[in-house]
């Protein structure tokens, strides 16, 4: 059986999160520079048994495109050149940063923290990756 990852997609860098093999819990993975994204990606998918990856789809309250779907429109030309049989499903992201944060606070983290946008983009992934799991 094979792991689902998740993809909180962002100019910068992006979060990765990844779930166990029954796809029953989520975990956060790592935040990868979305410049070495792709070759992150052949490297992991090389050494773990992955079926399917989830990328996050940032829409407006409106249900609209986000200015970053561009952005993401290139990255999934260049994912399906280099994964052709990976099978990919977008995952409506809206408030994930939000509950990631949240989650931060809830935790118990200090304010210095919370300001890790890097860590903040890995737990928007596992929110991803949860609420497919969940659904």
């Amino acid at each position: 059986m094979g792991r689902i990852l998740a993809l909180d997609y962002g100019t910068k860098r992006t979060g990765v999160a990844v779930s166990d093999e029954l796809k029953i819990i989520a975990s956060g993975l790592t935040t990868v520079p979305t410049a070495d994204l792709l070759s992150f990606l052949k490297k992991y998918f090389s050494e773990e048994d992955v079926e399917l990856v989830l990328l996050g789809e940032p829409k407006q309250m409106d249900s609209s495109a986000s200015q970053s779907e561009v952005n993401i429109q290139e990255f999934l030309k260049k994912f399906r050149e280099n994964f052709p049989e990976m099978k990919l499903e977008r995952v409506d992201e809206r408030f994930t940063s939000k509950m990631a944060f949240q989650s931060m606070i809830d935790s118990g983290l200090k304010k210095k923290q919370r300001q890790n946008k890097a860590l903040v983009d890995e737990i928007s992934a596992t929110i991803i990756l949860q609420s497919y799991l969940y659904r």
